[in-house]
């Protein structure tokens, strides 16, 4: 078995060093923990379990978690998006530190959570112009309630 640690870097992975994280996970048998966290003191905890047992980690956001991030009081239709971004760019910023692999990643999203996600993309974008990889590794738009025909017009 290959060192993970050789394959790809700590901190956030995205693209091919995502890709290569897992399938080092498929390859050996292991599953990677996914955790939704709501503040940044979670996600901490989350990345100081993970440095313990020198695993990679997927560190979630969900529409709600997002949204209390942000604070409970903002009613702000780009609250849960805002909170979300925050989250990512809290582990951005702390992540390589711990010397694990980490993933970041958006928990479901609803069709009627799409403007959510959007703001993540848009987020994603951004971040992408100005350091040449996505600041999230990786979303979730789950349309299992809808129509095939609409999940495929939503996504085409």
């Amino acid at each position: 078995m290959s060192r993970l640690m050789d394959i790809v870097p700590p901190g956030v992975v995205t693209g091919d060093d995502l890709l290569k994280l897992l399938e080092h996970a498929r390859e050996n048998g292991y599953a990677i923990p996914a955790v939704n966290c709501t503040s940044s003191s979670t996600a901490n905890a989350v990345l100081e379990a993970a440095r313990k047992k020198n695993s990679p980690v997927m560190i979630q956001v969900s529409n709600g978690g997002g949204a209390f991030l942000c604070g409970k009081a903002i009613k702000d239709p780009n609250a849960a998006a805002a909170g979300s971004v925050a989250l990512a760019m809290h582990v951005r910023s702390v992540a390589k530190f711990y010397g694990i692999p980490v993933v970041l990643h958006s928990d479901h999203c609803a069709k009627k959570l799409v403007p959510w996600f959007d703001g993540m993309l848009a987020a994603d974008e951004e971040f992408h112009a100005k350091f040449g990889e996505p600041l999230f590794s990786s979303h979730m738009l789950d349309l299992s309630e809808e129509s095939d025909a609409e999940n495929i017009d939503i996504c085409v």
